[in-house]
């Protein structure tokens, strides 16, 4: 084999062929034939990419590598790595994009020749978008030397995508194959944060807003931030790793149009670390975003003792997001906002509360936004947007401070009543972004007479006077200062009794009847993967893409309506553009979450149907001359089905649906079988709605008793 050809793991193998990375191992043990491993480890072996390719045709399994993916394998098989081939992938196509003439003459040469000239090309193009001091350095002909037909095939799909969906979905795969390696904020959140920042300007009682010119973000990580704030006409960014940095520069650089890029252009990036050594150090801006590292102790404590900065106080060890909070302020300009990303803890934590308190009597901080669990990493935690202003002789300090609480907002909206609360893919975002501008844009309308009733929301907003704040603790979290709206006293528990009555007594008409005995049934069995090769169903797998509602893991669990959206701009996985369809639901669809081990099945019906299916679904489309949908559903959910079709992980279990197992009958006999399951599926639809209202009415119950709405007799 060439030492240049790429290599595949079973990982990328299954991803060529739209398989389970089972069905891979399967086929290593089947076929005497499959390629050898040329690399990697024991546990994770690697292959050569051009025989696998050959395999794959050779079995049928494999029409035409997309082009996609063939540029993919090729950049995370480059002998320089990753993420060097994705800046040289980058720069290449910045070249593309803002000098396309230049790229095609460049490319009518041969490899090696094309690796001599290219720098000059990139030199160019790099000092004209970044300037001369910039922090995506010229590769030279050695080193691209290497990269040629990976920036060939880039070209190639930039010309069928567009330049910045090719470099997304790279970018992207790069994400999801490294989690633990970036901080990620979600495209929802970090638009969101763009919003809050927008600078306003009164116009009589009309207010007017518009982007903030410009923007900075002190903590860039991927560049999310920025890239949401894309109007902007100037954008700085500080990232810790050099190599990331230059990556965000070359992302930057595509979303946006300007020329230059000097200290005062439309972009400019720098590596370093923000607190210990500030690249902009003379810098005001208009706004700064920022989505700081959390519960850093080695953040310069003890080096950045009388630095300037601190005007609030010098934070504690173990308050680095104090010290992120003052490094924004000291960048702003008078009336300038920061939006910045903190963990609860922040808002309460007594190290902190000289701090927050001075940012109160200043009028420095103005709103503490709590969202939902799963708004963004770590998804466990509910986190907070804290929104400062830069108070100054124009910008007199504001008595109060907004106070904002989406999750009950988001919760409402996201599972219109279940029991179920929060977590990553259940935020609806609608709901978040609603309820936060909503508010912050009433506190912020300065000119408004009635600012306070409209900012003040039972359970979910409030203006709260400063000096109710000031107190031994300064806990500024949300939910110590919005009690929960009153639920309807009496009246209201007395509907939803009135419901669970209702529901109880349609669950005892749903029961099963007795079990009659039968004797063990001797059915000739088949297995999805055999029905989806003879055409009788269709095996597809979920993404999430779209506009459309999107389907959840979670919906499948708990039984209900689709509560998931798609994120908006680019997806992380980048695909272009007309292979991201989303896969919407119909009618009779069977879904199955592929992860979790649980037997659960779900058929779709005419008020699911135009969803989109979301991601670790699996869905089963049967021909309705061949399979009634219930009986499929039905049979796939039996403990000992999923069993032996599921193989486990260190941390996961996870279901190879083909292999799923249910007999060979006749139509009218499915259908007959279909008749009982969908019967089961109804019965347990029942008892999961009066499990809600038997809990809502008991929580409703101890509320009442508690607050006094309720009389105990």
């Amino acid at each position: 084999m060439p030492e240049s050809s790429t290599e595949v793991t079973a990982a990328g193998i299954a991803r060529l062929a739209g398989v389970g990375r089972a069905a891979v191992s399967n086929w290593r043990r089947r076929h005497a034939d499959f390629p050898r491993p040329v690399g990697g480890t024991d546990t994770s072996p690697s292959f050569s990419l051009p025989e696998v390719e050959r395999w794959l045709r050779d079995q049928g399994k494999l029409a035409e590598v997309p082009l996609r993916e063939r540029v993919w394998q090729q950049l995370s098989g480059h002998p320089a790595g990753t993420v060097t081939a994705l800046v040289h992938t980058g720069c290449a196509l910045l070249l593309v994009r803002d000098r396309p003439t230049a790229w095609l003459e460049i490319t009518a040469v041969s490899d090696a020749r094309m690796a001599e000239v290219l720098p000059v090309a990139l030199d160019d193009a790099l000092t004209a978008r970044f300037g001369p001091e910039r922090i995506v350095h010229t590769p030279s002909g050695a080193d691209l030397l290497p990269s040629v037909p990976l920036l060939r095939a880039a070209a190639d799909l930039a010309a069928e995508a567009g330049v910045r969906t090719a470099f997304e979905f790279l970018f992207g795969r790069q994400l999801d194959a490294n989690p633990r390696q970036y901080t990620l904020t979600p495209p929802d959140l970090a638009e969101l944060m763009t919003a809050l920042a927008e600078q306003y300007g009164a116009a009589g009682r009309r207010i007017e807003k518009r982007p903030a010119r410009a923007v900075l973000d002190p903590a860039a990580g991927t560049g999310a931030l920025l890239r949401a704030a894309g109007g902007s006409t100037a954008l700085y960014a500080q990232e810790v790793d050099p190599a990331l940095a230059a990556l965000t520069a070359l992302r930057l650089a595509l979303h946006s149009e300007g020329a230059a890029g000097t200290d005062g252009g439309a972009l400019v990036v720098r590596a370093g670390d923000t607190l210990r050594t500030d690249a902009f150090p003379q810098l005001a801006v208009d706004a700064v975003l920022c989505h700081p590292p959390f519960n850093e102790r080695n953040w310069g404590h003890d080096e950045l003792a009388y630095d300037p900065r601190w005007e609030y106080g010098f934070p504690a060890r173990t308050e680095s997001e104090l010290a992120w909070v003052q490094h924004a302020l000291a960048h702003l300009r008078e009336g300038g906002t920061a939006v910045l990303l903190m963990p609860p803890a922040a808002a309460s934590r007594r190290s902190g509360r000289r701090i927050r308190a001075d940012l109160l009597r200043r009028g420095a901080l103005r709103a503490v936004i709590a969202l939902p669990a799963g708004a963004a990493p770590p998804y466990g935690i509910p986190l907070h947007l804290w929104v400062l202003r830069k108070p100054g002789a124009g910008h007199p300090a504001t008595p109060e401070l907004l106070l904002v609480d989406t999750a009950e907002s988001a919760q409402a909206a996201a599972h219109a009543g279940s029991a179920a609360a929060g977590g990553r893919d259940r935020v609806d975002w609608t709901a978040v972004r609603s309820t936060a501008l909503d508010a912050w844009h009433a506190f912020a309308d300065k000119d408004g007479k009635d600012r306070t009733d409209r900012t003040d929301r039972p359970g979910t907003s409030r203006a709260v006077p400063v000096i109710e704040l000031l107190d031994d603790d300064v806990d500024l979290a949300p939910a110590r200062h919005l009690p929960p709206p009153a639920g309807g006293g009496a009246a209201e528990l007395a509907r939803v009794r009135e419901r669970l009555g209702d529901t109880l007594k349609l669950t005892a008409r749903l029961t099963p009847p007795p079990a009659a005995p039968a004797e063990p049934a001797r059915r000739t069995l088949t297995t999805v993967g055999e029905l989806a090769r003879a055409g009788a169903l269709q095996l597809r797998t979920g993404s999430g893409g779209g506009t459309a509602p999107v389907l959840t893991e979670h919906d499948v669990l708990a039984g209900t309506a689709p509560s998931g959206t798609a994120p908006s701009g680019a997806p992380a996985a980048g695909a272009p553009a007309q292979e991201d369809e989303p896969l919407l639901l119909e009618e009779g669809d069977v879904i199955l979450p592929l992860l979790g081990g649980g037997s659960v099945t779900r058929v779709v019906d005419e008020a699911t149907a135009g969803a989109a299916l979301g991601r670790n679904l699996q869905l089963l489309r049967p021909d309705p001359a061949a399979l009634d949908p219930w009986f499929l559903a039905g049979f796939l959910r039996g403990t000992a089905n999923h069993r032996q079709a599921s193989s486990y992980a260190s941390t996961a279990t996870r279901l190879d649906a083909r292999r799923l197992q249910l007999p060979r009958l006749p139509l009218a006999e499915q259908r007959q079988y279909g008749a009982r399951f969908r019967a089961l599926a109804a019965f347990e639809d029942a008892l999961r709605t009066a499990g809600r209202l038997g809990g809502q009415l008991v929580q409703g119950m101890y509320d009442g008793l508690t607050d006094g709405s309720v009389a105990p007799k």
